[in-house]
């Protein structure tokens, strides 16, 4: 059973024996979703132009092996936390799995311990309702959204500090703008920004400007086997890099025009492998495979005050050791509330120390849905046990194991250790509520990607995220969220819905235990379904729609546990509502 208690707030022991203020430097960590490794010119792609991103490269510190988990969310949790992720609460990407537990200590809890100012822009992924909401994770300021993907790029409803807003264009430019502001408000203290694009993963939506040169484009770099390649997917995906390549290099410029550039630490890699069959350099697998070319990540590190430009470092590393460098380079002593599986890099990002000197041999180990490889600075054992050299076989083309079996013997015993000691951390059962009511914020979301149908209710899409419940027929039916009330007091309820014309005036309650509140949804509101027509490939998650909020009333909630149920007690039309989003805020 996972824990049922919700900690209000994440121990965090972090000791500063205060840097010299002036001598802190800047952080600016990006993270971009669903790009491979082969998706940048700087590692040989000829399909693409990434010329900002080469510049992070060539001005600073590059990896040749550097490694993340198959998929989003468990990245997002290493990147926090300095831990493998089934050890932090991770063990999905929806429905409550993509949570990282409260006991964590996140790197925004370090700096901002440490005096930075910080702030998030773009994709979070690692729980919605406070304390899981990144406001309550140590940063001081949110834009973007908390799922694990978003239905629409052009101005859709986004997250600010847990107000619902609108966001102004295309995301990755409007997160962009948004750091960038963020920056220039803040560039007389130290700041840490991270943003975390939400590209290129689908939908495949990326404007005009950008999708125009790959339109027709032949793309002569193809993946290993051609005949997988959905080649219009791989086009919207390298338009929407570009994208990404170019506002990079409107912040980065920005630094450089705010005379911040030198002392600001720029740090770029990617959560998973790329999201479809394209050039990967001849690696095997994709995003979800624990194969090479699924966990295989560029990492750039710049930093023109300490780190040599040109730097190339041969050693494997891996986002768990996110935390203890960026901690370290920044001057930051710490502590986190749980031990660390992550080593500090900046040994190898000193200068004159990229042949690793005294670097101890080390294992990493990559895991997703019952699938362990291990690899090594040599060889990778995959997760049917096969071993490969990936110095002379990077494409795992031939297994090794009979013989090396001493090698593949090695890197079993280490997989067998590491699933025997952190796999336990997963147990069997997650039996942690939704909570709402955090004193400490006003707003609770309750979206129906966290919610249970119940009858005929369906959901808009078997993707959760970014879903909504329809098909509300009958006054049987229900949705349900299993709930923990943090502090009790008067919420105001709201809704975000639409409605037909015919079916207008359902009556809905919400209900908690003893107490309930209920209300009609008179308004109708029947927008169409958007996205269509500016994808670039058909999507397999769901289509939406501008959902409208209602307030449906106020309700009383005392602390403790139980079940919120959403029930339509009058449903004069066809059909109640469909369902988006519920809003718990605090009067």
């Amino acid at each position: 059973m996972r824990r049922a208690a919700i900690l209000l707030t994440a121990i965090v022991t972090v000791s500063c024996a205060a840097p010299v203020p002036d001598s802190r430097p800047n952080l600016v960590l990006f993270l971009a979703d669903d790009q491979g490794w082969g998706d940048l010119s700087v590692h040989g792609n000829t399909n693409v132009r990434t010329p900002n991103l080469d510049a992070l490269a060539r001005e600073g510190a590059s990896f040749t092996g550097f490694f993340v988990s198959p998929v989003c969310s468990p990245t997002r949790a290493e990147v926090l936390t300095g831990r493998y992720h089934p050890r932090t609460g991770v063990y999905a990407t929806s429905r409550g799995g993509e949570r990282l537990d409260l006991d964590e200590t996140t790197i925004a809890e370090v700096f901002h311990a440490a005096g930075y100012a910080t702030a998030a822009f773009g994709k979070w992924h690692n729980g919605s309702q406070p304390p899981y909401h990144p406001n309550a994770r140590g940063f001081d300021e949110f834009y973007g959204f908390t799922s694990g993907h978003w239905g629409n790029y052009f101005d859709p409803p986004l997250d600010h500090n847990g107000r619902v807003v609108r966001g102004n264009g295309y995301v990755t430019d409007d997160f962009t703008d948004r750091a960038i502001r963020f920056i220039e408000d803040h560039r007389a203290e130290p700041f840490f920004v991270w943003i975390a694009y939400n590209t290129p993963h689908s939908p495949m939506q990326v404007p005009d400007r950008w999708w125009a040169r790959f339109e027709d484009d032949d793309l002569p770099r193809r993946h290993r086997d051609p005949g997988k390649e959905h080649l219009d997917h791989t086009r919207a995906a390298l338009a929407m890099t570009e994208n990404i390549d170019w506002n990079v290099g409107r912040l980065t410029g920005r630094l450089a025009e705010l005379g911040l550039a030198r002392d600001t630490i720029v740090v770029y890699l990617t959560d998973n492998g790329p999201n479809g069959w394209r050039w990967n350099g001849g690696m095997k697998g994709r995003k979800g495979s624990t194969d090479e070319g699924g966990v295989r990540s560029p990492f750039f590190v710049r930093w023109p005050r300490a780190i040599e430009a040109g730097t190339v470092v041969d050693r494997i590393a891996a986002a768990i050791d996110l935390l203890p460098t960026l901690a370290e380079l920044a001057g930051i002593p710490y502590a986190t509330s749980r031990p660390i599986d992550g080593l500090s890099l900046k040994p190898l990002l000193e200068p004159g120390a990229t042949a690793a000197g005294e670097w101890p041999g080390r294992h990493l180990v990559n895991h997703w849905r019952g699938s362990t490889s291990v690899r090594s600075q040599q060889y990778r054992l995959d997760h049917e046990g096969r071993l490969f050299d990936m110095a002379a076989d990077p494409g795992q083309r031939k297994d090794l194991a009979a013989e090396r079996p001493e090698a593949a013997a090695r890197l079993a015993a280490v997989r067998n250790r590491w699933i025997a000691e952190v796999l336990p951390e997963l147990p069997d059962e997650d039996d942690r509520p939704f909570p709402i009511g955090h004193p400490e914020h006003e707003s609770t979301h309750l979206p129906a990607r966290d919610g249970t149908a119940h009858g005929a209710i369906e959901r808009s899409s078997r993707y959760p995220n970014d879903s909504y419940f329809t098909n509300w027929t009958s006054p049987g039916d229900a949705i349900t969220w299993d709930v923990e009330v943090l502090a009790g007091g008067r919420f105001e309820v709201v809704l975000y819905t639409t409605c037909a014309e015919d079916d207008a005036g359902a009556l809905i309650e919400l209900r908690l235990g003893e107490q309930a509140t209920s209300g009609r949804i008179d308004q109708a509101h029947d927008p169409p379904l958007i996205g269509m027509d500016d994808d670039r490939v058909p999507r397999i998650e769901s289509y939406v729609k501008d959902f409208q909020p209602t307030v449906l009333g106020e309700i009383d909630l005392q602390p403790g546990r139980g079940t919120l149920f959403l029930r339509a007690l009058e449903i004069p039309g066809d059909q109640a509502m469909d369902f988006r989003l519920l809003i718990l805020r605090r009067l």
